[in-house]
């Protein structure tokens, strides 16, 4: 790859950077549509083919208020969701009277190589105008040598109505390949809403 100096000049200005390989591109793989669903599974599709996939969630609406939206991995088809996972989360909130704003490391939203449900948003609304998005990477779920990274970004109307800003990270702690993975509210169904799986090339 050929690198070029831009001597002080803007960006805008250069007309070549040289050839960058490898960036990767997004593959559609399935979209799954809740509609008064007690969970989404994916148990196709997380395989060998890419290294890494994405899952996006639009609009996750559940049926009953102050709900988590949450995942767990599967090694043998969606079977058993039980693969220990040690994770972290920290966020940011801010609620609609601007009478309260904060960063923090969500102590009780974590999990030390525990087996149960990983949360990716906490109390989600019911209203109708509310919901809640973002995304889960995970990375190479078809190793046989490493521990599955994974690495979520979430916004949320929670039921008081504070804007979250959430960021959770960890793995699961396994070398078996995952091939399956599972979301669900904590609670009742998910109402409305659209998981989008992608590969990344």
């Amino acid at each position: 790859m050929s690198l070029i100096k831009l001597n002080d000049r803007a960006v805008k200005d250069v007309t070549q950077f040289g050839s960058i390989s490898s960036l990767g591109s997004l593959t559609h793989i399935s979209t799954a549509t809740a509609s008064a669903s007690a969970s989404i599974e994916f148990t196709s599709g997380i395989d060998s083919t890419y290294k890494e996939y994405v899952f996006y969630f639009v609009n996750m609406h559940p049926s009953s208020d102050g709900q988590q939206f949450q995942f767990n991995l599967s090694t043998d088809g969606g079977s058993n969701y039980n693969v220990s996972k040690t994770t972290t989360w920290f966020y940011a909130w801010h609620n609609e009277g601007d009478g309260d704003t904060n960063l923090t490391y969500g102590t009780g939203n974590d999990l030390a190589n525990g087996t149960g449900y990983q949360k990716l948003f906490e109390n989600l609304s019911f209203d109708n105008d509310h919901s809640g998005v973002g995304y889960l990477h995970l990375f190479n779920p078809s190793s046989t040598t490493f521990v599955k990274h994974f690495i979520s970004r979430t916004s949320v109307v929670t039921n008081a109505n504070y804007e979250e800003d959430n960021y959770i990270a960890g793995y699961g702690n396994t070398t078996s390949a995952v091939n399956a993975i599972k979301f669900e509210m904590t609670s009742g169904n998910i109402d409305a809403g659209q998981i989008l799986l992608f590969g990344v090339n």
